[in-house]
């Protein structure tokens, strides 16, 4: 089973939208804990959901079940700590919170995409989302876009 991430950060609205319109993604399940500021720009909440129904005919769920916490995100980004601890530490609450067993495989499969900022999946959370999840549930291909 393929599953989707996508970061918005460096991308242009028009960019966004088009690569989610050229994979026929139908839903877009974001992975963020912020997902209202205003640094979100086109991918704030309420217009994210507007857009993705208008422009790819797609749906919009918020999922803080795959999120960090706001005292790992400040350790990482506020206060630079290493990646190599935030991998471990995110991984660590994926446990906790049993990701596999309170997530249905149906909420990632099909044309769904998990959203987050980082540009790229290196050092974003939702890579290790799907990492996690194919060490639990096997038979993932993570496709970032």
């Amino acid at each position: 089973m393929e599953v989707f991430t996508i970061g918005f950060t460096k991308k242009s609205a028009p960019e966004f939208f088009l690569t989610l319109k050229r994979h026929a993604i139908t839903r877009v399940l974001d992975v963020r804990l912020n997902n209202q500021s205003q640094l979100a720009g086109f991918t704030k909440r309420e217009d994210l959901a507007y857009f993705l129904r208008e422009i790819c005919r797609a749906q919009y769920q918020h999922e803080r079940l795959l999120a960090p916490t706001q005292e790992m995100l400040d350790a990482y980004k506020k206060a630079r700590g290493s990646w190599a601890e935030y991998e471990r530490r995110f991984l660590d609450l994926m446990r906790e919170r049993r990701v596999e067993e309170r997530l249905p495989r149906e909420a990632v499969m099909g044309r769904t995409v998990l959203l987050c900022s980082e540009a790229t999946a290196e050092h974003c959370h939702r890579r290790l989302v799907v990492e996690y999840l194919n060490d639990t549930w096997g038979d993932i291909t993570p496709v970032h876009l």
